[in-house]
Order: C-alpha cells, then sequence, then structure tokens
C-alpha cells in the first residue's frame, strides 16, 4: 500500500477513535451541569427562602392587582404561582409611600391603604398566604407550605412625625421601615436630594430622627438604611441598639450609586449584626446602566441645551447618543452577592430583590420572581457551600430578625418607656 494511502488511513483512524473522546466529555460536562442544577433546586427547595423587598404592593392598592392568578401580560413580576414557581417562602410587602405625600399630606392613610391591601390578599388567598410578624412566624408557615407576608413601610415620612402612628403601625404588623425614601424627611436626610441645594438638609439625623431609632428598637421594628444619605447611615447606626438592615441596596464598590453601600457601611452593618439585601435592578448591578462617562455625557449636556425649546428632538438627539442601553447580566447581579459576602462576610448578605419597584430594569435571567432558584445555582456553581447558600437565601436575615426581637424584650423587660418625644418639642440637628 503506497505511503500516502497508509498515512490517510492512519488518520482518519485516529480522527474516528478520537470523536468519543470529545464526546464523552461534552456529554460529562452536560451531565455534570444537569446534576448541578438538580442539586440547587433541592437546595432552593429545602431552604428558607425570602425576599425583603417586593413592591407588587402598588398595583394592588392602586390598580386592584390580585396575587392569585399568573399575570401573562408581562407587566408585573409577582404573583403566587410564579413565587411558588420561584421556591418563595417569606415576602415583605413594601408599604411604600411616595415623596408627593409629604408635600401634599396623607402619607400615613397611603400606608393604612397598602397595609390593607396585603391582609386582603392574605384572606383571599388563605391556601397561599399567611401574615408573619416574628422569625419564628416564618419558619413555622415554611413548614406548612405557605408564603408568610409580612411588611416594611418604605419611607419614613409616613409615620407624620409621630411616634405614636409608628406604635400603630407595628401593631398593625409593619416590622422594618425605611428611614427614607429619595426624599428628605423632617428628620432625616435621604441619598435622593443629597445634592439638591433647595432642599433643607438636618446633617443626617435630628434627635426627633434619634428617637425614632430608638423607638423602633424597643418596639422590635427593624431600622432600614437603603435610600438614606451617607450622614444618616452613620448616624443610624450609631444610635441603634438592635442591628440595621439594607432591605435593598447593592454595592457601591461594584455599581456606584449613592443608593448602594460602600465597603465601610458593609462591615459596619456586619459589626452591627444586620445584614444587606442585593437589589435586583439594572441601575443597582450596573454602573454603565446609570452612569455615561464623561465625554458622553458633555455631549448629553449640550444636546439638552441646544434644544432645550424643543423636547422631543432633545429626547431623540439622546437616544441616537446613546444608543442601545449596556446588557446587564445574571453574572453581574451574582457579583454583587460575591462582593458583599467577600467585605461584610457571607453572614450578612441576602436578596432584596425590589421587583415590581423596578419596572422591566432587571438582569437577564432574573426577569421575576420564578426565577429566583438560578441565584441558588449560580452559588453552587461558584463553589459555595449548601450552608452558605441557605444563608444567604433568608437564615441571615431570619438571624438579624430574631436579633432584633431579643433586643426589643430586653429593652422592653428594663422597663424602657414609649418616647413621648415630639418633632416640635426636640432640637432638629
Amino acid at each position: 500500500m503506497p505511503a500516502k494511502v497508509l498515512l490517510f488511513v492512519a488518520v482518519s483512524v485516529c480522527g474516528l477513535l478520537s470523536l468519543p473522546v470529545v464526546f464523552s466529555q461534552s456529554q460529562s460536562s452536560s451531565t455534570d451541569d444537569a446534576k448541578l442544577r438538580e442539586r440547587a433546586m433541592k437546595l432552593h427547595r429545602e431552604a428558607i427562602v425570602i425576599d425583603t423587598h417586593n413592591d407588587i404592593t402598588s398595583p394592588m392598592t392602586d390598580q386592584g392587582y390580585d396575587l392569585g392568578a399568573r399575570d401573562t401580560s408581562g407587566r408585573t413580576q409577582t404573583d403566587i404561582p410564579r413565587m411558588k414557581e420561584g421556591g418563595l417562602d417569606a415576602e415583605f410587602f413594601a408599604i411604600y409611600v411616595s415623596a408627593s405625600y409629604a408635600r401634599n399630606g396623607g402619607s400615613a392613610r397611603r400606608a393604612l391603604e397598602m397595609i390593607d391591601g396585603v391582609y386582603e390578599q392574605a384572606r383571599r388567598h388563605p391556601e397561599s398566604l399567611e401574615m408573619a410578624f416574628t422569625a419564628d412566624d416564618i419558619r413555622r408557615i415554611h413548614k406548612t407550605g405557605k408564603i408568610a407576608a409580612l411588611m416594611g413601610i418604605e419611607g419614613g415620612h409616613a409615620i407624620e412625625d409621630s411616634l405614636s402612628a409608628l406604635r400603630q403601625f407595628y401593631r398593625l404588623g409593619v416590622r422594618y421601615m425605611t428611614l427614607t425614601h429619595s426624599n428628605t424627611n423632617n428628620w432625616a436626610d435621604s441619598s435622593g436630594d443629597s445634592n439638591n441645594q433647595n432642599v433643607k438638609h438636618h446633617n443626617g439625623l435630628t434627635e426627633f430622627g434619634r428617637e425614632v431609632v430608638r423607638e423602633m428598637n424597643r418596639l422590635g421594628m427593624m431600622v432600614d438604611i437603603s435610600h438614606v444619605a451617607d450622614k444618616t447611615f452613620w448616624d443610624a447606626v450609631e444610635v441603634s441598639q438592635a442591628p440595621v438592615i439594607a432591605s435593598h441596596s447593592s454595592a457601591r464598590a461594584l455599581t456606584d450609586i449613592p443608593r448602594n453601600m460602600t465597603d465601610d457601611m458593609l462591615k459596619a452593618v456586619a459589626q452591627k449584626g444586620g445584614v444587606v439585601m442585593v437589589n435586583f435592578g439594572r441601575s443597582f448591578v450596573n454602573t454603565k446602566y446609570v452612569k455615561p462617562n464623561a465625554g458622553t455625557q458633555a455631549k448629553m449636556d449640550e444636546i439638552r441645551n441646544q434644544y432645550s425649546g424643543d423636547p422631543a428632538t432633545m429626547r431623540a438627539k439622546l437616544r441616537e447618543l446613546q444608543g442601545p442601553p449596556p446588557r446587564v447580566t445574571l453574572d453581574m447581579l451574582i457579583e454583587h452577592f460575591v462582593h458583599i459576602a467577600k467585605v461584610a462576610g457571607v453572614d450578612h448578605v441576602g436578596i432584596g430583590s425590589d421587583f415590581d419597584g423596578v419596572g422591566g430594569q432587571l438582569p437577564e435571567g432574573m426577569e421575576d420572581i420564578s426565577k429566583l432558584p438560578a441565584i441558588t445555582y449560580e452559588l453552587l456553581k461558584r463553589g459555595w457551600s449548601d450552608a452558605d447558600v441557605k444563608k444567604v437565601l433568608g437564615e441571615n436575615f431570619l438571624r438579624t430578625m430574631a436579633e432584633v426581637e431579643r433586643v426589643a424584650k430586653k429593652l422592653q423587660a428594663s422597663g424602657a418607656k414609649p418616647s413621648l418625644a415630639k418633632i416640635g418639642a426636640v432640637a432638629k440637628n
């Protein structure tokens, strides 16, 4: 047989022999991934999965939205069928009171309407939802297969500068309060208007604001520092005798916006025994999504000046300049969990999705609440232990909530009385 023919046969045989090896490696990789996904789903179902911030309460209140039926319109990210698909065990419904109520009045009434809406959903769907008020309630309801429904006020102006109102909200079931929303109120500065010179700021918490924190400690209501100005954060950490939480904030080192937390803040929350819950919104996850580079910003400013009298053309020119928004991937979201765990410790990070509060601006692969198991899979893929993943999914938050409850019982047993301070009767600075 000619040498060329022998060479051809040898190469062909070698090629054929190598094919099963390549296929086997691919098949092995696929099998390994399938096993990891199966392990992730099993772990996710075993764990207590808690989301500490969901704004579906607004459409519930304003549009009569019912959680019971799957929403196929694409307008919302939350309903009971998708909660169950996502393995959710406890949801904090945001009692969000917009800044307009602080300006125009009716903040407390708005909060009451939203609280009533949460109770109404639990009444309509007793087979799926049950109101919860303590960490033990969450554990008990988890065992029944139901979803624990809890509430957190978003925007301290909801109490209308009244500690009596704060106490009534606690009695109605509110278990955390975000000290501010995007607006500075009468006793605490917000990150949302910190650069607005037309807003009267307090340099953090006023004395009445400190009384609010103290009374929250006595009641057992968690102090939430998402949305607050940096100085307000440090004041709250100093005053609070209980752990503080960030119900829906991510890491500023990765996404440089005021709503996210610096590494020093992450460490301070950890030292206090608290937990930081990662916000899923694109602008919280990728700086490029919310902040153009300096050159682009200068061109945007030029367009705004040139077409100030022609808003339609201005918007068209800005869209043309900016182009499509940058991709925000699931991996970018997971990096916030990883970073916070690295800086603050794995005992101090959790989930604060902000579903239905960030519109459609969610990372690819985390489009609605049914996608929560992806977090478990991604963390396992990065080598996290089952125990650490369970901490992130809910155990960290349960520990913090239980500690806030313990501090409240201790304060009450020591004879601590409800504060009688009124905003007009104490110095504001």
